[in-house]
């Protein structure tokens, strides 16, 4: 089959970079013809002016990766990691959105080593809109894929960075029963003190997915954590009777 090597993965391109500057270099063009000024202003205030817009919805910046990927042989590990990294490297948010949903839909592409460049993104120009969908979708799979990375995860929960932080109590999030349930209530007891918004969210987030799994579970851990803060217990109970 043309674009794929042995044993069904994607062939690796002959230049990378190249091939990766090529498939920005499309979702660019489209991306560009559908901004929409009117709308950037509102979407630029949702993010505390933080990042610059096209104004581009994200259903269509979705759309847009679909369609530019749509009859083009599977991407290969490093022209995924090339694309990503030029996505990352433009300015308006709609590129790193591109990026995201690219990188979801090829998780399973991924290799191992491609968790330091989900470092590099998650690290840079971070807010919650990116780093969530890295997260769960990207690291959550790397990790899933090559259980070794769970040391990483570790590494993260316990370092200084609030964004990786976030990322480990995180990366369990679509597990359901294969949740390493002793690992994300270990991460959530070491971060309960934490005095930042997003990592009291995120416990709460991952206690309440949690939840759907193993109800009791959650409902001992939060009556056995009296230092949780009120928003993560709040979160964590949202859908517990």
């Amino acid at each position: 089959m043309a674009g794929a090597a042995r044993g069904g993965g994607p062939a690796p391109a002959a230049d990378p970079r190249a091939a990766g500057l090529a498939l920005t270099g499309a979702l660019a063009a489209r991306l560009t013809a559908a901004a929409d000024p009117a709308r950037a202003p509102a979407m630029r205030a949702y993010l505390r002016e933080q990042f610059p817009f096209l104004g581009v919805p994200a259903p269509q910046v979705q759309a847009t990766v679909r369609a530019v990927l749509a009859g083009s042989p599977r991407p290969d590990a490093a022209t995924l990691r090339e694309a990503a990294l030029d996505c990352w490297a433009r300015d308006e948010r709609e590129f790193q959105y591109a990026a995201c949903v690219l990188l979801r839909r090829h998780a399973r592409t991924l290799d191992a080593g491609f968790l330091d460049t989900a470092r590099h993104l998650i690290v840079t120009k971070s807010w919650w809109d990116t780093v969530d969908t890295l997260a769960a979708h990207v690291v959550g799979a790397l990790v899933a894929r090559h259980p070794h990375l769970v040391r990483v995860m570790d590494a993260w929960a316990a370092g200084d960075e609030l964004w990786l932080a976030r990322t480990a109590l995180l990366h369990q999030l679509t597990y359901k029963a294969g949740t390493d349930a002793e690992r994300l209530l270990r991460y959530c007891a070491e971060l309960a003190p934490h005095p930042d918004f997003f990592i009291r969210k995120a416990i709460g987030w991952a206690l309440r997915e949690h939840a759907k799994t193993d109800p009791a579970a959650v409902r001992e851990f939060v009556a056995a954590q009296p230092g949780l803060s009120g928003l993560s217990r709040r979160e964590a109970l949202k859908h517990l009777s």
